[in-house]
């Protein structure tokens, strides 16, 4: 699935966190995370799941469309 690395980014800034503080929080690892903000790859349900619930939103938040 593809996920929108601009909103993806946007709500952890909000959160003042670093990708490393998403990722510890989440169970994603720092460099999907990086992938996935910068638009260069899509991402599993799961994961998709475990960023939306750390963040505290929808996963369809999260997706591009």
């Amino acid at each position: 699935m593809e996920v929108d690395g601009q909103k993806l980014r946007k709500l952890r800034s909000r959160r003042l966190w670093l990708i490393g503080d998403l990722a510890s929080e989440s169970g994603v690892h720092r460099n999907v995370i990086s992938k996935l903000e910068n638009d260069r790859g899509g991402a599993y349900p799961e994961t998709i799941r475990k960023l939306a619930t750390a963040l505290g939103v929808e996963p369809a938040e999260l997706i591009r469309g």
